[in-house]
């Protein structure tokens, strides 16, 4: 992406913290220094991000209410942004708390089965528009299954290609084509 666009995506995303809440939503074992999520963070200090005291723990549960503790004090509608068990934590999230949350950018959700959450995590459209982006190779979800969830949740799909788990381990640092599908999610948002 050219340093240009990269500022006006920048400066875009800087002026969406006035209508909207933007929360990043990290998956298991938390997101590393290296991680998009953690890059996004430092570039963009007013986000939040959502904290656990335990995050080896694949708790649904714990990692729902964690949202809506990171959510207690917003005056305004949020953007979720999950990652892994972060996306099925904020799909449930939305679900249950319709009214909190404004738009979802799910990126490579963790297969429910795997973690037996099959019956915890919302199997019909979620009450907020959404983009699920899902990789080809993903060890956790295979793309099948991912076009599946985008089919059921409502999500407009957005196919990563060959990108692995979209974490740090498979090169996404800074990931400003995450922040690009992040700026048209918002810009669809009402």
């Amino acid at each position: 992406m050219q340093p240009s666009r990269l500022l006006q995506l920048e400066q875009h995303l800087a002026m969406a913290g006035q209508r909207f809440e933007i929360v990043l939503v990290p998956g298991l074992y938390d997101s590393d220094v290296d991680h998009w999520q953690s890059h996004w963070q430092r570039r963009f200090p007013f986000w939040r991000r959502v904290t656990l005291r335990n995050w080896s723990e694949p708790d649904i549960l714990r990692w729902s209410d964690a949202i809506r503790r990171c959510l207690a004090d917003c005056r305004q509608p949020a953007v979720l942004v999950g990652h892994s068990m972060g996306a099925l934590a904020s799909a449930r999230f939305a679900a249950e708390q319709p009214e909190q949350v404004a738009g979802l950018m799910l990126v490579a959700p963790a297969e429910p089965a795997r973690f037996e959450l099959e019956e915890m995590v919302p199997a019909a459209a979620l009450p907020a528009p959404s983009v699920l982006a899902a990789s080809h190779d993903d060890p956790l979800l295979r793309f099948s299954s991912a076009r599946d969830w985008a089919a059921r949740w409502g999500s407009r799909l957005e196919d990563l290609g060959e990108a692995g788990h979209v974490n740090s381990e498979a090169g996404f640092g800074p990931w400003p084509h995450g922040l690009d599908i992040l700026a048209r999610l918002i810009d669809s948002l009402p």
